[in-house]
């Protein structure tokens, strides 16, 4: 392993001035960040690890909404009272991320950071509306998500938590990829007083809201509506695991059943 400064800040000041400096790179779980060290795809100068700052990490309710700290683990969403409670949807998102290790070690901010477009935080976070509160702002999730691995933070801007307004009904679907457990496909349905919002992750370049989905849902909260909308698959990549036409047949059977496991 090449060399490199390992910084533990115990606040987010001091963390905030360590992720500023050139050459530094943010260690929330790992799971993407040492892996790609190891491949020697990342080679930071500097590690700063913010798993010293307690503020980063908790859930608590606030009114109809959750706060969930950016250091918080995937395993603790998903088994905490409070979201199983208020938005079950978002527990079983995150019981079904990855395996028990990286439920273990994985953070929601590290996660939506990283935004792997197969990643399945993404998609609870835009389909149900949520906020994530950095060190600078607080940005929507509808600007958030800028692409495959691509998001409105700047340089030294660390994300502190992430809040959920309470859906009035929500389900996440997915088709794993054997291997990797991440989504080959993967939808998140919301729905709110203003309507029907569905996020897709795995479908290419990053997660992004179907529109036509929405439009049917919001007239109609049955997989019947959702079946009924046609899924272009010109708009999805092809791979060795699956076509453009099998990942679109996919949305629309994954929008279906969350549709489904929503009304429950």
């Amino acid at each position: 392993m090449y060399a490199f400064t390992f910084e533990r800040p115990a606040s987010l000041a001091d963390a905030q001035r360590a992720a500023a400096a050139g050459g530094a790179k943010v260690l929330a779980g790992g799971q993407t960040l040492l892996a790609s060290m190891k491949l020697r795809l990342a080679n930071p100068e500097t590690l700063v690890d913010l798993g010293a700052i307690p503020e980063l990490a908790g859930i608590r309710r606030d009114g109809n909404a959750l706060v969930i700290g950016a250091m918080t683990r995937h395993a603790d969403v998903a088994s905490n009272a409070d979201v199983k409670a208020l938005i079950p949807a978002l527990a079983d998102l995150a019981g079904g991320i990855g395996d028990r290790q990286v439920r273990a070690m994985g953070t929601i901010g590290g996660s939506l950071a990283n935004n792997d477009p197969a990643a399945c935080y993404p998609a609870g976070a835009l389909a149900m509306n949520a906020t994530v509160h950095t060190s600078k702002r607080k940005i929507a999730a509808d600007d958030f998500f800028q692409g495959m691995f691509a998001t409105a933070l700047e340089e030294g801007e660390l994300i502190t938590a992430v809040s959920f307004p309470q859906p009035r009904r929500a389900a996440y679907m997915k088709f794993r990829q054997p291997a990797s457990r991440f989504a080959l496909i993967g939808v998140c349905v919301a729905q709110t007083d203003a309507g029907v919002r569905v996020a897709v992750t795995g479908g290419g370049n990053g997660v992004f809201r179907h529109t036509a989905l929405e439009q049917a849902l919001s007239k109609n909260f049955t997989p019947e509506a959702a079946a009924a909308v046609k899924i272009d698959p010109s708009e999805y990549s092809a791979d060795l695991h699956a076509s453009s036409a099998y990942r679109a047949n996919l949305v629309s059977v994954m929008t279906q059943r969350a549709v489904a496991k929503a009304l429950g």
